[in-house]
């Protein structure tokens, strides 16, 4: 088993860092405490081929690995979480549906602006009624004539009021239940689409969140992503390979606050000496690095398995829970090493704190994630 990154993994990774410490670093508390969305970063990200990372050139994507894509993930979100979901959507919940199941004509109309950053895509599963229990979902979609007539609503759609494209997803035949939801791709622009407000959120700030109304939005028969049926399919394998970004988001936000825990733990005198000499504070940044260290294998071993094209189902949601768990874990222990002054707005801890909580929440829980490890386990 190899542990080493290839060459050009390496110089993705080295070209994210650099990216995060000279454009990131210094603006990321302002991007938070402002919710400012990131639009000339996220700009300078699309350059770079960031926003479509494993999609191929012929389609404006990076034609990188998931590897890359998760060493690169780890590295913007270690500078700015916002920044990092705004990338993880577009590139793991937009795009990569679209290489799968889209028709040439659509990745040529829709995949390509998407990928190459020209356009910002989201993710429209989720609503009022429907989180976890995907099957609850009211949105229709009905066809009449050459045209499919959408109405419903979503909800928490990251990107959302900035967006030109979603991916929704309603019921074409609600007596088939789960079988009876299809996918289908959405100019944000289409007459009877329309955003609610952005959401006051308690961290990613800079990553806006809205609800999606369709209200008799219609739009072409050729914009059904995939077959018909096909939308229920298309959703959970496309949180298979979110989930992997969400884990590599998750361990970027719990390496900031491990990194600067230790600075801080270096400087902070107590009892005439550095904090970083009491063993108290030694164990809790032990505890930290290791349960990354850990939650790290665990992101790239389900990066290598989607690379090889292994199924990486139960992968995915191993590396998701556990690095979210850890980060949250890191960035509470992290606050603490910090004190008082943790609770302040002039460290980062805080805000790593609050960027993390969320990490155990989206593209599926904590608790679901231990569903499906639970469900691959127990079917042998």
């Amino acid at each position: 088993m190899h542990f080493e990154l290839t060459e050009e993994q390496l110089m993705v990774r080295d070209t994210a860092r650099d990216f995060a410490v000279r454009e990131l670093d210094p603006i990321a508390a302002e991007i938070d405490q402002e919710g400012r969305f990131p639009a000339e970063k996220i700009a300078m990200l699309a350059e770079m081929g960031f926003m479509g990372v494993a999609i191929p050139d012929q389609y404006g994507g990076g034609e990188m690995d998931y590897v890359s894509y998760v060493v690169a993930m780890e590295e913007i979100s270690r500078a700015c979480a916002s920044t990092s979901v705004i990338m993880s959507v577009n590139n793991s919940l937009v795009c990569d549906p679209l290489i799968k199941y889209c028709t040439e004509a659509q990745k040529e109309t829709f995949l390509k602006p998407l990928a190459s950053g020209q356009k910002l895509g989201c993710f429209g599963l989720t609503e009022p009624g429907a989180g976890s229990d995907v099957s609850g979902m009211k949105t229709t979609a009905v066809l009449k004539g050459d045209e499919w007539v959408l109405n419903g609503e979503k909800n928490f759609i990251t990107n959302a009021p900035n967006a030109h494209i979603s991916i929704i997803f309603a019921y074409t035949d609600k007596s088939k239940k789960h079988k009876g939801i299809s996918a289908f791709i959405v100019p944000m622009d289409t007459p009877g689409v329309s955003c609610g407000p952005k959401e006051h959120k308690l961290g990613i700030r800079g990553s806006h969140s809205s609800s999606i109304f369709l209200e008799d939005a219609h739009i072409p028969k050729d914009n059904l992503l995939g077959e018909l049926g096909q939308g229920f399919k298309i959703a959970m394998t496309t949180l298979d390979a979110g989930r992997i970004g969400i884990a590599a988001q998750a361990l970027g936000i719990g390496r900031a606050a491990l990194e600067e825990a230790i600075a801080f733990a270096k400087e902070r005198q107590a009892f005439g000496r550095p904090i970083a000499k009491l063993q108290s504070i030694q164990f809790k940044i032990a505890d930290m690095a290791t349960r990354l260290e850990a939650a790290r294998l665990l992101t790239l071993q389900a990066a290598c398995f989607k690379d090889a094209g292994k199924p990486f189902s139960q992968q995915s949601a191993m590396c998701k829970v556990f690095a979210a768990e850890a980060a949250n874990f890191a960035a509470n222990q992290g606050l603490q090493v910090h004190g008082g002054y943790g609770y302040t707005t002039e460290y980062a801890a805080e805000r790593h704190f609050r960027d993390a909580r969320i990490t155990e929440i989206y593209e599926g829980t904590s608790e679901i994630q231990r569903v499906v490890i639970a469900s691959n386990l127990l079917r042998g």
